[in-house]
């Protein structure tokens, strides 16, 4: 199953039987099985009935309402998983800082790893760019282990990010504008992908974490805020540059998108234009489908499906039936 993602402003999402329809002036623009759908995002003015959410709802189906500049808006979700007892032993978990800095150190340690990986295949691919900042981010990985409480694991991973995106910065041309990571509001069209890249990752990330019966909302590494989903940024960390940063380098150098298909957007920020959006959701939806074998797994499975997985290993680590809780490595 994928997620139904729905960009024209002015739709409406409604049921019909077993099937969703997208439509708008009663024309339909798509018609899909809810079977086939596992997840719904809204991005920008779009709308559903209240068959449609009820429908959603029924069949375990989330729905997220995510702004045009990748702001989540909110999420509509069945029912929470009656299991207390795994609740309780999570919230217990979150109050011990010992074991909340030895997640946070495999989380830090596995995001850290994938970005060098990253970092490591397009220096191969591109000689103009300097290797040095991979030097750096290997030296805060040596110290990840040893790292004594969370500021200081916060700095390592600080400095491993700066490093990183000086990487990614000389891998995209210069016509993009992109100097660093800059959040809100993100003012170049790298940011802006960036950005609403990390939205979606947050809201698969929810859903994977629901599934296996977690709340998203109370983590171990971030720190918890008011509507922060706290556990789901936690485990997003280890797959930012292996989905999201991925995409954005392949709809660049591919061409898939150029500056032109972005406009400026609220704030002082620039947001994809219509036709860019479609393209930019497609190149994410096919990123996470794609398979790839799970190190812990030993199969092959979706990028998607490995959300699942890492919740469910998490989840063993909760409950003391593992050790240690091991990140996602990409290759």
């Amino acid at each position: 199953m994928a997620t139904l993602y729905v960009t024209e402003p002015g739709a409406l999402v409604e049921k019909e039987y077993r099937r969703l329809l997208v439509t708008k002036d009663d024309e339909v623009l798509l018609r899909v099985p809810l079977s086939r759908v596992s997840d719904v995002v809204l991005v920008g003015r779009v709308g559903a009935t209240t068959p449609a959410l009820l429908a959603l709802l029924e069949a375990g189906v989330g729905l997220a309402f995510v702004s045009r500049t990748g702001a989540l808006r909110g999420r509509l979700v069945p029912p929470t998983a009656k299991n207390i007892p795994l609740r309780h032993k999570q919230y217990e978990r979150a109050g011990d800082e010992g074991f909340c800095l030895e997640i946070a150190r495999a989380i830090v340690g596995g995001k850290l790893r994938n970005e060098r990986t990253l970092a490591r295949r397009l220096c191969r691919t591109r000689a103009e760019i300097d290797v040095a900042p991979i030097e750096e981010i290997t030296a805060a990985i040596k110290q990840v282990d040893d790292a004594p409480d969370m500021d200081t694991l916060r700095g390592l991973e600080g400095v491993g990010a700066r490093a990183y995106f000086r990487v990614l910065r000389q891998a995209i041309p210069a016509e993009w504008g992109f100097e660093k990571r800059v959040r809100r509001p993100p003012g170049d069209p790298v940011n802006a992908m960036l950005s609403l890249g990390y939205t979606l990752l947050g809201h698969n990330m929810m859903t994977a974490l629901e599934v296996v019966g977690l709340d998203p909302y109370d983590g171990f590494f971030h720190a918890d805020k008011y509507g922060r989903p706290a556990l789901a940024l936690d485990l997003v960390e280890e797959f930012r540059s292996v989905i999201v940063d991925s995409v954005v380098l392949t709809v660049v150098n591919k061409r898939m998108l150029t500056p032109k298909d972005f406009r400026p957007g609220p704030k002082g920020g620039v947001i994809l234009r219509r036709s860019g959006l479609r393209d930019f959701l497609s190149q994410y939806t096919a990123r996470l489908q794609t398979e790839v074998i799970h190190p812990l797994a030993g199969r092959r499975l979706t990028y998607q499906k490995c959300f699942e997985v890492q919740a469910r290993l998490l989840r063993k680590v909760i409950e003391g039936q593992r050790e240690r809780y091991e990140p996602f490595l990409t290759k």
